[in-house]
Order: C-alpha cells, then structure tokens, then sequence
C-alpha cells in the first residue's frame, strides 16, 4: 500500500505494536542516539520522540529497526514476495500469442514502474520559509566524537546538467550553520558526478533535500539501483502507484508532494570545498574528517504537523541492517540475470555489507568460483566487497556456524585465496588509499579432479534416516 505520509505509516506501526511514543524530554544532542542504540541493539521498536528539547518537531528513529518493519515500510508481509515478484518479472519467456503479448505488455509495465505525475502544489509546502533556518529541525548530534550535528536520513534529489536525468540519493549532511550543510557523496555515487558535471559546464547544481513522506520513497533513496533505473520509477513498481511530484520554489528539481520537509539549495562547483566529518559511521568506527562541498540551503517548505525522520549507524547490528538485508534479498533475482549459477547470498550485518558476501554456487565446472568472484567484483556496488566467500549450492549461508565449518575445512589458503586490487569503499579506513585497495576472494567449494586436486575428498558426517526416523519415535520416552 502507498502511504500518503509518514504519520500514516506511523499509525500503522503504532496499531501493530511496533512502535513506542517517548513523550519525556530529551535532547537532540546524543541522548536519543544512546536510548535508539540500546533499543535497536535489543530488538525493540520504533521510537517516535514527542518532546525534543528546544524543538517543535517530533523525530522518528528505528521505523525499518525489524524484518517486520521494514517488509510494511514496503506494503508486504515478507521481503521475499517482493523478490520472488522480480524474479518473475525478468524471466518472463517471449510471447507465442497475442494474449500472451498482452500478459507480457502488462508485466513489462509493472517492471519499469508505474510513472510519476507531476502536480501543481503538495503537502511538503503548506508552511514556507523564504528566510530559512535549520535549527528549527531537531538534527541529531549522534557519537560524542562527531564533528556535530548530521541529517542521516535525506533523500537528496538532484538532476544530470547535461542529460537531465534524475537521481535520488542517501547523503549526509553536517549542519555547519543555519543556512550551510556538507554534502558527503562519495566519488563513486551518482550525486557526486552531477557535481562533477556541473564543473565541467560551471554555474550551480541545485538540489532539494527531502525528509519523511512515503517510506518506499525512503528505501529507493538507499538501493543501489542501477544507473539507467530512476528511483522515483523503482518507487512507483513497488507502490504500483506513480509518485506525484512538485517542483522546488526556488531550484528547478522536482521532488514527492507528500514529503515532510523539503530543503532546497545548491551547491556550487567553485566554490572551495569544506572540511566535513568526523562522523561515527556505520562500520562502527568513526569516518575521517574529509573536503567535500558545502550546501546552501534557499527554502524550507515543511507540512503543518511534520516528522523529522532518522537513523543512526554505528556498530552493527542498527537499524541500517534491515535496509541493507531488503537490497540484498530484492537485488538478487537481478544478480541471477548475470550470474545464474548463484543460489544464494548473504551480507552479515557484521561485515557492513561492502566489507564480507557470502555466495552458494551450483558449480558446474573448475574454477567456476573464481569467475564468479571476478564478476561480482565488476558488478555495481558489489565491486567494494572486501572478502568474498563461494560455497557450495548445499552450504546455508545464513547460517554463520556452518560456513565456518565448511571455510576451515574446505580450503587451502595458498590454493583457494584470490587476491586482486581495485576500488575499495571510502569508509573502507585500513586501505592503504582512500577509495583504493585489495580484496580476497575465497573458493570453499568441493575441489575437483579437473581443478587439480588429486586426493579423495571425504563426505561430511550425517546419521542415516532409519536411525533418525527410529529415535525421533521414541525421543518422548527417553526424557531428554
């Protein structure tokens, strides 16, 4: 289901049970962070804080904390219908009959998103600041080595200067003053080559920063979609709904009606750059202070009653675990249309996503391993993975324990161990050069004759059927 705005979300968490109203003070400054730490590390539900000292506006933290939450962020019961849904989508099999290319018409449809409508006005300006001023947003300062306070959840929408195509991403902005943030895109992001275009062409590249509204919308900002994919289009599949969008009053970006808040601005390529950071990240140490550009904000347009929507990252698990377990279980029927062999994969929330990725293989010839690393390491986002491990078809890579077995078991290190150098993840801190370093692929699979291995590979221990079946009938009678 489509949600009009963030307080219908809410009502629906809040009728489900999965979300805890704070009416008692607390500052921005570091206290809600250390109450949504301890209650994201423990399972709990979301927080909608009600009075924010010095602040009028109520902040929502850990709305996608749960595999529940986030699977109603999206409108479904399970994640894994929305995957099954693409995986049916792009293996639809040419049409042999003019019903059949109507079936196929309407799937087609349905995969590239129901289009956005462009409308007149939105909910996101019923109050308008042409004087703006962002200290009347309740911005967390999150760690106490932070470098102050940081917009962690804003979907940052910005526009190609040449082509004109659309991009939203998720980006984080220091506060520096009432009109000024950074803008931390890294250089491999689509932001930051708009930015870079932009140079290349002068003049300003406006933006507008959107807060709330919809959390579909919310979730495409984080998705590490394909560049020829628009996330407002990814928003409407999984809507089946268009967005509706507005234009800025003071930048020529359009953005969803239906925001809570909207911050337009700009950020101008000749400028010099700002010293942005330290920040405590999501790889549980805190990213090194770096330049990046400043962003001057023109308007702030907010609803009546808006909610100011964040997060905080640091060591795992957060709530940024259920995000990035949603892209892994939607974004693996895509990896499938180049890879088929893969079965499954798992990104441990421990290894923060671009640090470990376990992989299951139905291995169907030697060395098969090894392509596969090679081409998930030249596959988007993939290509930041620091340790890739390849298991066998039959290997459970959610299961942690048994992947330990089989890696312990199954390799020899001089053997199995690929190392290649390339483009590594800004946050990436023990790289020898920032966005630049090495990477380990390691092939767990069985060894074969025809890779080399010339021994006999023993079978795994497992009782035989009768004697489980037999002391599963009488294991009441044991009183174990």
């Amino acid at each position: 289901m489509p949600y009009s705005s963030l307080s219908e979300f809410i009502q629906v968490l809040e009728r489900a049970g999965e979300l805890k109203r704070v009416p008692h003070p607390v500052k921005a400054e570091l206290e809600i962070s250390e109450i949504a730490d301890r209650v994201m590390k423990s399972g709990g539900p979301a927080l909608l804080f009600e009075n924010v000292v010095g602040r009028q506006i109520p902040v929502l933290i850990n709305a996608f904390g749960s595999a529940k939450r986030m699977a109603m962020a999206l409108g479904v019961t399970d994640i894994e219908d929305i995957a099954r849904d693409i995986a049916k989508l792009i293996q639809t099999k040419p049409p042999k009959s003019f019903k059949d290319k109507l079936h196929l018409l309407k799937d087609l449809i349905k995969l590239a998103g129901v289009p956005p409508k462009v409308v007149h006005d939105g909910a996101c300006r019923e109050v308008i600041h042409r004087e703006p001023d962002l200290n009347i947003l309740p911005v967390l300062t999150c760690w106490p080595g932070d470098a102050g306070p940081f917009i962690t959840l804003p979907m940052v929408f910005s526009k190609d200067p040449g082509k004109g195509t659309r991009n939203v991403g998720l980006y984080r902005m220091q506060v520096f003053d009432a009109r000024t943030t950074g803008m931390h895109w890294h250089l491999h992001k689509v932001g930051a080559r708009h930015y870079q275009h932009q140079k290349e062409q002068s003049g300003k590249l406006e933006l507008a920063v959107c807060l709330g509204g919809d959390p579909a919308m919310i979730y495409a900002a984080t998705a590490p979609l394909p560049d020829q994919i628009d996330e407002i289009l990814f928003t409407g599949y999984l809507r089946k709904k268009g967005v509706e969008l507005v234009k800025g009053l003071t930048v020529d970006v359009e953005f969803p009606a239906n925001s809570d808040i909207v911050i337009e601005g700009y950020v101008d390529p000749s400028e010099p750059l700002r010293c942005e950071g330290p920040f405590g990240d999501h790889t549980g140490f805190y990213s090194l202070a770096d330049d990046y550009p400043a962003f001057h904000v023109t308007c702030i347009t907010h609803r009546k009653n808006p909610i100011y929507p964040t997060t905080i990252v640091g060591r795992p698990p957060m709530e940024d675990v259920y995000l990035g377990k949603a892209t892994e279980r939607l974004f693996l029927p895509l990896v499938r249309v180049t890879l088929p062999e893969i079965v499954d994969m798992n990104l441990p929330p421990h290894g923060v996503f671009h640090n470990l990725a376990i992989i299951a293989i139905k291995k169907e010839y030697p060395a098969q391993a090894r392509k596969v690393m090679h081409a998930l390491w030249g596959l988007g986002q993939m290509m930041f993975t620091k340790i890739l491990i390849v298991v066998d078809h039959d290997v459970n890579v959610h299961d942690l324990s048994e992947v330990t077995w089989i890696v312990g078991n199954h390799i020899d290190p001089k053997r199995d161990a690929v190392f290649v150098e390339g483009p590594v993840d800004v946050l990436d801190h023990a790289a020898p050069r920032l966005g630049y370093g090495s990477k380990v692929g390691i092939d767990a699979t069985r060894k074969w004759r025809s890779e080399g291995f010339e021994r006999e590979w023993p079978d795994a221990i497992v009782m035989d059927d009768k004697t489980k079946k037999y002391i599963d009938s009488i294991w009441d009678k044991l009183g174990l």
